[in-house]
């Protein structure tokens, strides 16, 4: 669905990617892991639009779509759940759930209901402001938010980032249930052990190359990954 071709990425004279080639086949969960500093966000930056990439293409569902800018990317089928939610903090829930649709001239009652189907807790809180919700309940407005543009692919950065372990075991399940309902998710992850066991096929990033790929299991018994990312 999405196929990432010699992707190469440079951040004023550091060359940040350095030429990676992967794909997300359809309906899969698909997970970057690797250590800070290995080009995981850059990538999905710059899939996203908010990046230019020095080299390569980028291509979905066989549409050269290297260079477009982000409104463009997001109306072809892709969004990106950012790095530390990014909410609005002074808007309503509904408001930020409106917002992930701006692009959009229909009706948004059906999927307004889906998020707060997927999400009850949202719905509860639907008239509060969102910079008083909690870190976990931010993250799973920052997912409805991105859901609102009815994607192909949610590419998630760190959406276990500062929560709590019982909470990251529901936004993970809320990931697999997305996925489920047909949406491909392109995932990067510091918590490799949870992002192997959720994906059908993940890649290992190590200062901006590809140096390992295979099934989440394969990867999860790659003894190389576990020394490195799983701590065992």
């Amino acid at each position: 669905m999405l196929k990432i071709d010699g992707l190469q990425v440079n951040y004023g004279g550091i060359e940040a990617v350095k030429g990676i080639t992967f794909e997300v086949p359809e309906r899969q969960i698909v997970t970057l892991i690797g250590a800070n500093g290995a080009g995981k966000s850059t990538t999905l930056r710059t899939i996203a639009g908010l990046v230019k990439p020095a080299k390569g293409r980028i291509h979905l569902q066989g549409e050269d779509i290297t260079g477009h800018s982000p409104d463009q990317i997001v109306s072809k089928g892709i969004t990106l759940v950012p790095e530390g939610r990014r909410v609005f903090p002074d808007l309503t829930v509904l408001e930020n759930l409106k917002i992930g649709a701006y692009l959009r001239n229909d009706s948004l009652d059906e999927d307004i209901k889906w998020v707060y189907d997927l999400f009850p807790r949202l719905q509860e809180r639907s008239w509060q402001a969102a910079g008083t919700l909690s870190g976990g309940e931010q993250q799973m407005l920052a997912v409805g938010r991105a859901l609102m543009s009815r994607p192909k692919i949610m590419m998630m950065d760190e959406p276990s980032l500062g929560l709590a372990p019982i909470v990251v075991r529901g936004i993970f399940d809320i990931i697999k249930e997305i996925n489920r309902q047909g949406v491909t998710i392109l995932l990067v992850e510091q918590n490799a052990n949870m992002a192997l066991k959720t994906a059908d096929l993940g890649y290992v990033l190590e200062t901006g190359r590809v140096t390992l790929s295979g099934s989440g299991q394969e990867l999860l018994d790659n003894e190389a990954v576990k020394k490195a990312y799983l701590g065992s």
